[in-house]
């Protein structure tokens, strides 16, 4: 996947995809390229809320396997993205539970796979990625998957907490797993609409996603291991939920 046909290069180019809606995964410039039409992309980046950032020409020349890149080169998203408030009126209206799964900020691209396959698996009905910060959906993700990142319906969000306040406007429970808790994710009632929360591996979940949780539940380790992976947290988490609504 991860070829000529996945990259756009020049400025205007990668203007026109933006503007054409074309979903871009991540724009690489040049380190101080100057230039009016490198100033309308940059803002076009940030209008739409683009993953970008700023390497040395050897980078883009990597990239663009010597082709003429003008200073800019964009990696195409392999996948559509989907919008959280359409998905959240159809799962709403329909005959099953809705169940979300939120990432704030996971960084490994085979955990975020290893995730979509289950989430795919236990009928997630979206799963909800930020902008920034995030593992991108890409090549190495989608193989990790099994390819079940074509099969489900992901978002993306300016922040985690921005979906966390649309969830939870529409009636719909969310549940922070973490460590800071004494509950276990066994005490959680998910026989109702629910918002599953997972953290980052190194950070864990944000403070202010955490403070507007409507509960925190942890999985309990028995082991000298402080914590599980988190697609490990995530399986075991999903599949409680499975088991509850089953």
């Amino acid at each position: 996947m991860d070829n000529e046909q996945t990259k756009i290069f020049g400025l205007r180019a990668i203007l026109e995809a933006i503007e054409s809606g074309q979903e871009i995964e991540k724009v690489y410039l040049q380190k101080e390229i100057q230039g009016s039409l490198a100033k309308a992309l940059q803002h076009k980046i940030n209008d739409n809320n683009i993953s970008y950032s700023y390497v040395p020409i050897e980078k883009l020349n990597k990239l663009s396997k010597f082709q003429n890149h003008q200073g800019a080169v964009a990696k195409v998203s392999s996948i559509s993205f989907k919008n959280l408030e359409e998905i959240l009126d159809t799962s709403m209206t329909g005959n099953s539970l809705p169940l979300f799964l939120l990432l704030d900020q996971i960084s490994d691209v085979r955990n975020v796979g290893a995730i979509l396959r289950t989430a795919e698996c236990t009928g997630v009905s979206a799963v909800v990625i930020p902008t920034h910060g995030s593992a991108p959906i890409n090549a190495d993700a989608i193989k990790t998957s099994a390819g079940a990142a074509f099969n489900l319906n992901i978002c993306k969000v300016n922040h985690i907490l921005d979906a966390v306040y649309l969830l939870k406007a529409h009636g719909i429970q969310v549940v922070s797993v973490t460590e800071k808790t004494d509950k276990k994710i066994y005490d959680i009632d998910f026989k109702q609409p629910t918002a599953l929360v997972l953290g980052s591996e190194h950070k864990g979940i944000s403070n202010s996603v955490l403070k507007n949780s409507d509960q925190k539940a942890k999985l309990p380790v028995l082991g000298i291991i402080e914590s599980l992976n988190v697609s490990v947290a995530c399986g075991a988490a999903l599949y409680e939920i499975v088991r509850q609504r089953s």
